[in-house]
């Protein structure tokens, strides 16, 4: 077990939507050594940048957190972008932490990492079992390949490096700009300007049938500040809920909860992404006493709520 109270601690990524969350977990446990390299003081593209915040800061943790992340739309936009800026800041940044003798390293995946026709629910053991969602693909491969860096680490040098697979996040301060948000804060926004707009339809991507499980952004936080305490373990960890839901139904459910009571049309043109996605959540129990907390309508209200309530987000789309 690590103690991270007294621990010098570097989350790259901790100025992000996940980010900020885990931040706010850590100062309420107690840890406040802790720094944010932002972009683009630091771009983990680059090896000096790389360099710089391990002899500058000296972590004894890191958690890997920084992605270049978005939905379909932008994951068709950017597939040599997603592979190479992910694979590579990973790369760079683990091995800095091997050469520099950081105690522990934490490097969060994605659930796109997973084959496309993944039985359901998703065992970490089926995760080589097959190719990944197209459209998702060059990133969810460069994420995988940060896993074998660190199950290689391991073996070779003994590195205490872990690997999450974390489900689709929501909650307050997501991204709401239509062009590289998720779905829950897309479908919120096209809901929520529908009814300001008084329009009588919003038109959504593919036919509503793929399913998805959602993890309420705290219960993300909490499971990587667990993890990052006790798990010292190679094979990787799913963080989720268990639950699954279609986008169909969500897109009701959110139509819903934000007042909008006109036509959903489904674009069946545009591609649904992974026909299912739903984890099997037993080894973060197991492992490091994790379980999601937040019930998905409670999280879906407070995450709308913090949306109505932020007018600059509202007319931005970025949090």
């Amino acid at each position: 077990m690590i103690h991270l109270l007294d621990k010098r601690i570097v989350v790259t990524g901790g100025a992000g939507f996940l980010g900020n969350h885990l931040m706010r977990r850590l100062e309420k446990l107690g840890c406040r050594d802790i720094f944010v390299p932002t972009y683009p003081d630091y771009d983990f593209t680059r090896i000096d940048a790389v360099e710089r915040v391990f002899v500058e800061h000296r972590p004894e943790v890191l958690i890997h957190l920084a992605a270049v992340v978005g939905g379909i739309g932008a994951n068709r936009a950017n597939p040599g972008r997603f592979f190479y800026d992910n694979a590579i800041m990973g790369i760079q940044l683990i091995e800095g932490a091997r050469r520099h003798g950081v105690e522990k390293t934490v490097v969060l995946g994605t659930i796109c990492a997973y084959p496309k026709f993944t039985p359901v629910p998703f065992r970490e053991e089926d995760l080589w079992n097959g190719y990944p969602e197209e459209t998702n693909a060059p990133y969810g491969i460069a994420k995988k390949a940060l896993l074998m860096q660190c199950q290689a680490y391991r073996k070779q040098y003994g590195m205490n490096a872990v690997f999450l697979l974390p489900v689709n996040l929501y909650g307050q301060g997501d991204n709401f700009d239509l062009e590289s948000s998720h779905v829950i804060p897309a479908l919120i926004r096209k809901c929520a300007e529908a009814v300001d707009g008084d329009q009588d339809e919003i038109v959504l991507w593919g036919d509503g049938s793929p399913t998805r499980e959602f993890l309420y952004v705290e219960d993300a936080a909490e499971g990587i500040v667990l993890a990052t305490e006790h798990y010292d373990k190679p094979e990787p960890v799913n963080l989720g809920s268990g639950m699954e839901i279609s986008i169909r139904d969500l897109a009701t459910k959110i139509a819903t909860l934000t007042g909008f009571s006109g036509r959903i049309v489904w674009d069946a043109t545009q591609p649904n992404g992974q026909p299912r996605r739903c984890l099997d959540v037993t080894r973060a129990e197991r492992e490091f006493g994790f379980r999601a907390t937040t019930p998905f309508d409670v999280g879906l209200r407070k995450t709308i709520e913090w949306y109505q309530s932020h007018p600059l987000v509202r007319q931005s789309g970025a949090s």
